[in-house]
C-alpha cells in the first residue's frame, strides 16, 4: 500500500530510491472520481519500473483547469484513495495546473500519462501534455497507457446527474 508524501518528504524519498537504483515511474492527474480506467492505468504504469509515485492536482488547481464545481472529492481523500492502491507506492499533492515542477523534483526514468493525452499535441489542442518537454530534458522516457472506452469521471458525474438529478437522494 502507498503512502501520502509532501513534496519536501518526496525529495528525501525519491534520493534514497536512486540510490538503491531504483526505475521510478510517475504519473499525474486530478483523479477527481476513481474509477477502473484510473485503475488499469496505474497498474500498467507500475509495470514500467520498481516504484510508482503520483502526483494529484490540489483542490485549487483542478478549479483553475476544469471547473470552480470540481473537484467533487477533496485532495486529501483523493491521495488516500491512491495510496490505498497495491501499485501505487507514493502519492503526493501539487498546487501547481500542471506537474513541471512535480516532474523536475522526482525526475523520473518514465512519465505516464492515458490515452487523452498525447505528447506530440500543440498548447491549446485537447490532450495536450504540458509537461512532456519538460520530461524528455530531464532524459525521461513519456509512455501512453490505453484508455477504457467509455469510462472517465466526466462519463461518471453525467450518469450519477442523469440517474440522481431529479432526486433529493
Amino acid at each position: 500500500m502507498g503512502k501520502v508524501v509532501t513534496q519536501q518528504e518526496l525529495a528525501t524519498v525519491v534520493a534514497d530510491l536512486k540510490k538503491q537504483g531504483k526505475k521510478i515511474v510517475t504519473t499525474n492527474g486530478s483523479f477527481d472520481v476513481l474509477h477502473v480506467g484510473h485503475a488499469r492505468s496505474l497498474q500498467q504504469a507500475k509495470s514500467f519500473g520498481d516504484v510508482l509515485i503520483v502526483g494529484v492536482n490540489s483542490d485549487s488547481s483542478v478549479k483553475k483547469y476544469k471547473s470552480d464545481k470540481r473537484p467533487i472529492i477533496g485532495e486529501n481523500d483523493r491521495a488516500a484513495l491512491l495510496a490505498a492502491l497495491a501499485c501505487v507506492d507514493y502519492v503526493t499533492i501539487f498546487s501547481e495546473t500542471d506537474p513541471r515542477n512535480f516532474l523536475d523534483a522526482v525526475r523520473p526514468t518514465i512519465h505516464v500519462k492515458s490515452g487523452d493525452y498525447s505528447p506530440d499535441r500543440k498548447p491549446g489542442e485537447p490532450g495536450f501534455m504540458p509537461e512532456a518537454e519538460q520530461v524528455r530534458k530531464n532524459g525521461a522516457e513519456i509512455r501512453i497507457t490505453p484508455l477504457v472506452p467509455g469510462i472517465s469521471t466526466t462519463e461518471i458525474v453525467k450518469k450519477i446527474c442523469d440517474v440522481y438529478g431529479q432526486q433529493n437522494t
